[in-house]
This record gives C-alpha cells, structure tokens and sequence, in this order.
C-alpha cells in the first residue's frame, strides 16, 4: 500500500469527534431516524412513484412516455442546479430550515402534478418538484449526517442509505396498489398528504440542533490533506477531483437509468405493470442487501480499490439485465442484483468526498459534485426512453450503460488526491 493509497478502518481512526460535537448522542440518533423516514418517503413520492404511473399518465392523457418522461427529467435538472447554492446554505445554516422549506415545496408541486390539465402545466409542476428534491434528496441529508456524526459518519451514512433504500420497495408497491383505485391524479394526490404528514414536523422538529463549527472537523481517516475554507476553489479545479466528479456522474447516469427503464424493459420481456413493480421494488430490498457490505468493504479495501470495484459491478449487473430474457424469477433475481449495485454505489457518492477531503467543506464541493450528477440522473431516464427506439430496444440501451459504467470504473483509478504536506 503506497503513501497516497489510504485504507478507512479500525488502523485510521480520526482524532475526535469533530462534526459531532455540535449534537449530543441522543439528538444525532434523532437526526438519524428522522432523515430515515423523510427520506423514504421524499424519494418515494418524488421520484419512485413515477416510473410505476408513467405509462399511465401517457396512456391517460395521450403524451408520449419520452414526453412525459422528459418532463420528470427537467424537474431533475432543476434540482441539480438549485443544489448548487443548497449546498452553500447547508455549510452556513445546517439543514433544519432548508429541508423543511423543500417539504413545504414538494406538497403543492405534488399537488399540481395530479391537477395537470395540460402538458405544459405537467412540466412547470415537475420543475417546481425539482425546487422540493434539492431541499430534500440525499445530498442535505448526507451534508447534515457527514458534519453531525463526525468520526461516525460512514456509520451514520449506511444507517440512512440502508433504511431509505426501501423507498422503492415501499413507493412502487403502494403506488401500482393506488393506481387502480385512484387513478395516476388520485393516487399522486394521496401521496402528496402521505408527504406533508410526513416530512414538514419530522424536518421542522427532528432537525433541531446547534450547527457545529467545521473548524473542529477532524482530517477523514488520515487520508487527505487538512484544508482551509479557502481551499475548495483549489480542491474543484484539481484533476482528482474532476476525475471524481466525472466517474460519479457516469455512475450515476447509468445507475438511474437502470431504475427508471426497468419497468418498461421488464414489461418488454411479457411481464406485467404490477409484477414488474414488485421487480422494481425488490430492486430496493437489493439496495439494502448491497449496503450492508459496504462497512466491511471500507475496512477492507482502499479508497481508490473500492471506487473501482464498486463501478465495475455497476457494470456488471446492468448488462446481466440487458442479456438476460427470462424466466420471470431471474429477471427479478437480476432486478435485485442491480438494484445491490446501485445502493452501494450510493455510499460510495456519500462518502467520495470525505474520504479524499476535509469535512468542513463537504458541503460546497458536495453541492458542485451533485449537480452534474443529478444532471446526469435527470437525463438518464429520457435518455433510456429515447434510445430505445434508434438502438433496437431496451436490452441494447442497457448493454450501452453497462458501458458507461465500465468507463467509470476506469476513471475512478484517478480520483484519490495527493497527500499535502501537513
């Protein structure tokens, strides 16, 4: 093992407590919890329901699924842009008053999502949901474990993904079971109170908590440099750091391009709307089977090893789907193993920048991390509708991101920054 090519374990503890010494024990486990719910039920609302009533709604009203489709994307895009200056919020003011605002946000866009008379008003109420995922998604909520939890955060952070990664076995379930009853506009309407219910006290009283001084973050794992504020401009424009940025977001695309261009590849293999939404929400159950390897892969490996083997079996599992025809219980064996892939990789996206950089300015980079990444999640899914046409199918666009990854696992060799002198 070289110099520059640090493990994170029991041998690399930080010094203190850092991030935590803004919150007792008691209130991070509150936090903890809290964003375990929220964020379940924000992912499942905002982003799990839909790909369940997309067909629906095409078939309903008479837009296309690439139409409909890209209307959910620029929602995403949005809420890749306003990440950006939610990030520098977040480092400022902590995530109490942000993720409440973007609970208060989602209800009424979810609302107007239902009441869409036309195409046009369907796209301004995805876009205003983009405003409510930026507040709410994983980006605040890692933001808020990584500065609270401190030491503990990769702890903290597996604890979250681990639980929220039932968002979609939880959303795609209840939503096919609403769908027939309520219709797409009635059951968007339900889920829009299970919402506000839901995640405005949870944020507004759960969240509660002074905001620790990022000058006691302690240095991640003894792995990277200590850094000043000052420090991310120079950290942003360094080539670990866009090889990161680059690795991360071709991940990303490849990973919610899988999930949103399941259903219709699994519906393409013969099987039903409400079988292929369990597939889906088994996926889920595959996400959480997935992260609970990623403690021991952390003691395990190096931060560079891990980066590459977690993108490589991105890889691997996205093209398992696009070659596999059948029978049903494979397909969903598949889903499952998919579904493992991408939740890992979701803690490998939380963790990338504290495993490489100091805490204190988690927050900033995170918010330049996320935006091309949620770019690339927000055009992933009309991306995979849209190629499915010209390559063939979906089984060929799941060949050409299983690709993708591949050129991400690649990158990833890059990405661990020089050791500075200290």
């Amino acid at each position: 093992m070289t110099s520059d090519e640090p493990r994170t374990g029991p041998a690399c503890r930080e010094q203190g407590r850092g991030g935590a010494a803004g919150l007792a024990s008691r209130g991070r486990w509150r936090v903890l919890v809290v964003l375990c719910v929220t964020e379940i039920t924000s992912w499942g609302v905002l982003y799990y329901a839909f790909p369940v009533l997309a067909p629906t709604i095409a078939a309903d009203t008479g837009w296309s699924i690439p139409s409909v489709t890209a209307a959910f994307s620029a929602g995403l895009v949005v809420s890749a842009l306003v990440g950006i200056p939610v990030g520098r919020l977040l480092d400022r003011h902590g995530p109490r008053w942000l993720m409440t605002a973007g609970s208060v946000v989602a209800v009424p866009a979810t609302l107007l999502i239902a009441a869409a008379g036309s195409f046009p008003a369907f796209v301004a109420a995805w876009l205003l949901a983009g405003v409510a995922q930026a507040a709410t998604f994983y980006p605040p909520a890692f933001a808020a474990l990584t500065r609270w939890w401190g030491s503990d955060r990769v702890r903290a952070l597996t604890g979250l993904t681990l639980v929220a990664g039932l968002a979609s076995t939880v959303f795609a379930p209840l939503s096919a079971a609403l769908l027939e009853p309520f219709g797409w506009r009635g059951t968007y309407v339900v889920l829009a109170v299970v919402l506000g219910v839901i995640t405005i006290p949870a944020h507004l009283f759960g969240l509660r908590g002074p905001w620790p001084d990022p000058v006691a973050d302690p240095t991640p794992h003894g792995a990277a440099p200590a850094v000043v504020d000052d420090d991310a401009d120079r950290i942003r424009r360094s080539r670990a750091f866009v090889l990161l940025v680059v690795s991360i977001t071709l991940g990303a695309f490849t990973g919610f391009a899988v999930t949103v261009n399941q259903v219709p590849l699994l519906l393409e293999r013969g099987m039903s709307t409400d079988l292929a939404a369990w597939a889906l929400g088994l996926g889920g159950l595959g996400q959480v089977l997935g992260r609970l390897a990623y403690g021991p892969l952390v003691r395990r490996s190096t931060v560079r090893g891990r980066a590459v083997a977690v993108m490589a079996g991105l890889a691997v599992a996205t093209l398992l789907l696009a070659v596999l025809p059948g029978p049903v219980w494979a397909l969903i064996a598949a889903a499952m193993l998919a579904g493992a892939a991408r939740g890992i990789f979701t803690l490998l996206q939380a963790t990338a920048l504290s495993d490489r950089w100091h805490p204190r300015v988690y927050g900033r980079l995170n918010g330049i991390l996320s935006a091309p990444v949620m770019i690339a999640v927000a055009i992933s899914p009309w991306a995979g509708s849209a190629l499915a046409g010209p390559l063939g199918g979906y089984p060929e666009v799941f060949v050409l991101l299983a690709g993708v990854a591949a050129v991400a696992a690649v990158l990833a060799i890059g990405t661990l920054p020089r050791r500075a002198a200290i």
